[in-house]
Parts: C-alpha cells; sequence; structure tokens
C-alpha cells in the first residue's frame, strides 16, 4: 500500500510539494550569493526588540478615486461632472475625515484639501481618527520622478509596461522598475535581518497569499501557509523512502533520495511545530473566547447589477489575516514558552482579488446606486478586515503584557496600479498607474496624509492625458520608509532599493 500511493506521486510532483513545504527555515537555503547582501547583513545584528511587516495586495488594480475622495466643494464637483453618476459616490454618503465622530477636528496636517473616506469604510475612519491610520496619495511605480511634461519627452525614463497586471505587481513587489524582477523588496529586507535570529525555527518570510515577488529573496524563502495552518506533507521515512528510491530508479542509501527524504522530513517537523505553536489562538470554543473583535468570515456575495459580467463568490480577507495574527502572536512568544517562536522580525504577505473592475464596479448604471456594489463590497471587506486584525494586535499586547506591542506591527496596502479617473463604456475604470494607500499600525504617525493629491482634471498637470495619475510619490520612498521602521539602516537602504538616491525625500516620515 505504502507503494503503490507513493508511486501516484512523480517524481516533479513530490519536489515541487516537498519545496513548497519545506522552506520553513533559511538552513535550507543556498549561501548568500551577493556580497553586498553578505557585508550588509553583518550590520544589522545589533536588533533586540520585535517587529513585523504586514503586505496587503489588493489584487486587480483599486480604484482608490472612491476610496479617498475630496470634500472641498470645487473638487467635490469636479470629481462628480468627471466620474459620473456612475462611479461618483453622492457628497452625502462620503465619510468626512475633517469632521471625526462629530467632532469638529480633522488630519493633524493640512495639505489645502479636505478628504473623505468610501461610505463602506466606517472601521477606517474610526482607526484614522484615532491616529493608527494614515493616508498616502497618488504614489506608484517610478523609475525616475516624472512630471507630465517628463513624461510626454523622456518615454526611456518611464516605467516599462505601464498599465499591465504582471508586471506592474512585479514592479509593486520589487520596487526596481527598471530592471527584470529577480528579488522583491521584502525578500530583500528578509536577507539582510536574517543575521539577526539565525536559528529561527521558520521563516521571517510568511505568505498566506500564495507564492509572490514580494517575499523572493537571495537568503531567506517564503513559507506558504493556509488559512488554517501549515501545509503539512505526510511521513517520509523507511517504506515511504524505499517505494521513492523505486520511482527514482535509484540504488539505496543514495545522497539525492536522501536529500529528498530529509527536505520532506524537515517540512514535517516545521509544520508541525508551527500547528502546534498556533494551537493557542484557535477559534473560540465553549471554555474559550479569543479574538475579541471578529474576522469577517467567507461570506458568499456577489453584484446585485443584474447586467455584470463581474461576479465574486467569497471573501478571503479576514481569514488570512486572522492567522497573521496568530503567527504574529506565536513569532513574539519567546521560545522558551509553550511552543513560541522567540522571533525578532518577521515579513507577511496577504491578497485579495477582484479589483479589476472593467464593468460592475458599482450598481449604476441600471436604476442601482454608486453607492453600492462590488467595489462597495470590497471596500467593506477592506475596512471590517483591517480593523478587526488591528485589533487582535491590541489584543496580543494585553495577553502579554505588553502595552506597547501595537507599535511593533505594521500593515500597508499594495495594489497592480491605480485606475482611470474618468469613467468608461462599461460605466466602471480601467487601468491606471498612481493611487492612494493606507499604513495602519500603533507607531504610524496617523491622522495625516502624506503625499500630493491630484488636480482633479483630465488632461490636466497631473495625468498622462486620460485620467491616469502620474505618481508624485515613489514605490521606492514607500517602502524605503516602511523598511527603515522595519530595521534597515540608512546605510543598507541603497542595496535594498537601488534607486531610492533619485527620489529627493527617501523617508516620508509616516512612521
Amino acid at each position: 500500500m505504502e507503494s503503490k500511493s507513493f508511486n501516484a506521486l512523480n517524481r516533479r510532483q513530490f519536489i515541487r510539494q516537498a519545496a513548497c513545504a519545506a522552506v520553513g527555515t533559511t538552513a535550507l537555503t543556498a549561501a548568500i550569493r551577493d556580497l553586498r547582501f553578505m557585508n550588509a547583513a553583518v550590520a544589522q545584528t545589533n536588533i533586540s526588540d520585535y517587529k513585523a511587516l504586514v503586505c496587503i495586495f489588493l489584487g486587480g488594480g483599486n480604484d482608490s478615486n472612491n476610496l479617498i475622495i475630496p470634500t472641498i466643494a470645487s473638487e467635490y464637483n469636479n470629481y462628480a461632472a468627471i466620474r459620473k453618476a456612475s462611479l461618483a459616490i453622492p457628497q452625502a454618503n462620503i465619510l468626512n475625515l475633517d469632521n471625526l465622530n462629530g467632532n469638529n477636528y480633522g488630519p493633524l496636517n493640512s495639505d489645502g484639501h479636505t478628504y473623505g473616506l468610501h461610505p463602506s469604510c466606517p472601521e477606517l475612519r474610526t482607526l484614522f481618527g484615532a491616529g493608527k491610520l494614515a493616508i498616502l496619495l497618488n504614489a506608484g511605480t517610478l523609475a525616475y520622478p516624472m512630471t507630465k511634461a517628463q513624461y510626454n519627452k523622456n518615454v526611456s525614463q518611464r516605467p516599462p509596461q505601464l498599465f499591465s497586471h504582471a508586471d506592474q505587481v512585479a514592479q509593486w513587489q520589487t520596487s526596481v522598475p527598471d530592471q527584470a524582477p529577480v528579488t522583491g523588496w521584502g525578500g530583500r529586507c528578509a536577507d539582510l535581518l536574517q543575521a539577526v535570529q539565525t536559528n529561527a525555527p521558520v521563516s521571517l518570510s510568511v505568505t498566506l497569499g500564495g507564492a509572490n515577488t514580494f517575499e523572493v529573496g537571495n537568503i531567506v524563502s517564503q513559507y506558504s501557509v493556509s488559512t488554517s495552518g501549515a501545509i503539512n506533507l505526510q511521513g517520509v521515512s523507511g517504506a515511504r523512502l524505499t517505494a521513492l528510491t523505486n520511482i527514482l530508479g535509484l540504488q539505496y542509501p543514495n545522497m539525492q533520495v536522501q536529500a529528498y527524504a530529509d527536505v520532506a522530513e524537515h517540512a514535517i517537523n516545521t509544520g508541525t511545530l508551527l500547528n502546534s505553536a498556533i494551537s493557542t489562538t484557535a477559534d473560540p470554543s465553549a471554555s474559550q473566547q479569543f479574538w475579541t473583535v471578529p474576522f469577517p468570515g467567507r461570506t458568499p456575495f456577489q453584484v446585485t447589477n443584474p447586467n455584470s459580467l463581474v461576479k465574486f463568490d467569497s471573501r478571503d480577507l479576514g481569514p488570512q489575516l486572522k492567522m497573521i495574527a496568530r503567527l504574529i502572536e506565536a513569532g513574539h512568544r519567546a521560545a522558551g514558552g509553550p511552543g513560541g517562536f522567540g522571533m525578532k522580525r518577521q515579513i507577511f504577505f496577504c491578497q485579495v482579488g477582484g479589483y479589476d473592475l472593467h464593468s460592475g464596479q458599482t450598481d449604476q448604471p441600471g436604476g442601482g446606486s454608486a453607492v453600492n456594489g462590488a467595489h462597495s463590497n470590497l471596500f467593506a471587506e477592506l475596512s471590517q478586515c483591517m480593523n478587526a486584525f488591528q485589533a487582535a494586535i491590541s489584543q496580543i499586547g494585553t495577553m502579554h503584557g505588553d502595552p506597547s506591542f501595537a507599535q511593533r506591527v505594521t500593515a500597508f496596502t499594495a495594489s497592480d496600479f491605480g485606475r482611470t479617473f474618468p469613467a468608461n463604456s462599461a460605466g466602471s475604470s480601467d487601468h491606471g498607474w498612481g493611487s492612494h494607500h493606507l499604513i495602519m499600525g500603533g507607531a504610524v504617525q496617523g491622522r495625516k496624509t502624506y503625499g500630493k493629491f491630484p488636480v482633479l482634471t483630465v488632461d490636466g498637470p497631473d495625468d498622462t492625458n486620460t485620467g491616469r495619475w502620474i505618481p508624485t510619490t515613489a514605490c521606492d520612498q514607500y517602502f524605503a520608509t516602511l523598511a527603515s521602521w522595519f530595521g534597515v539602516d540608512s546605510s543598507n537602504l541603497g542595496t535594498v532599493f537601488p534607486n531610492l538616491g533619485r527620489f529627493s525625500t527617501p523617508n516620508l516620515g509616516f512612521i
């Protein structure tokens, strides 16, 4: 029976499955291939605290024009006229950020504009008012600083393959738009910082959203975890190892076969360790109530516009962020504690799709309302899930008697690109460029906006001529600010972000 079971797997399938589960620690990865990282990593070993960085990737390209909405009368009128009834959120429905919770106070900074949030985001509004959320305006992929005149004149300095999903996802996740993707900026941060915990029982880089470029490093490999826990292999020993040798047609013992078995055995051990460590934060039961703010589950929802071509059948951001919170609790827990990892740094990636809304973005046109529809559902999910995650982080701090713990975890959004400001022929939006983003956490200098809001004019000073915003803040600046907080020192920022020196402000000050 054992032999038959193993013969059902060919060698390629076995290697793929084992490799996916086996990269739980850096011990299995190759030696450092870049001397710059070797020298830099040695300089990064003076870290003793815990921090986690969480990337929330909004797959498909989020229309942030309806996430952050201008509320000054003249700007709102431009917004409504250009977005038209099919996309424009009625002013009465906007969640005003300049009159928070009925109080006559707004953002702690003033850039000459006033803003509101989409009506599906009341939790984000509360987080902003509490100073735990900051807004970054009009950020995107840039190889060089770029004005409209430069965009029209210096074609070679534009990021390649603008408006292409695959290329822009890669550029957001590598932060090196003018080079072929090799490693991600999260992976490069992990490469630098892995020296502070060479004996970590699991990888610094964990993904809940599948394989991604963001966490690809030369040294540290991303470890894939499901929303239920570690993806485990069945035991590979004894008769199974013998069966594997038969598949490969090799004599036992054989170094290659033994290596495969060692990888599989390591994967099993790592998965068992991880699942044991997160068991204390399992779902509530009769004897245990854990998460005080529930994470939204996978509640099915569909676009209510019957003419829409866009259908969604699940909401899965909540389960991903819930598992990340559980892994953060286990990672922060001392190694000497019950199953704790004693980590010093952790990087997480999750993603949710559905944002590529060329049609069916709202219930307009078709007799419905621009307030409702697919995009509204996605924003409600994002708002509720980010709020639940922030509450979970605070709860972990309370559980461990560490009131400052929430300052050690920072979450941020990213997406393929923004979308066109004018509506398309289907009453929705198409691929754009610059977009607005959210940064959340206890260390964030919240209740503030950062960056420059575009002039809301089609073929105006801030767009390509079709309502695609030319970014005024580069991904490099956005991510270098996060990396500095995370522990990459200033002398090594250029190693992680080789184009950062082209931009005048390497740190945006939001954390």
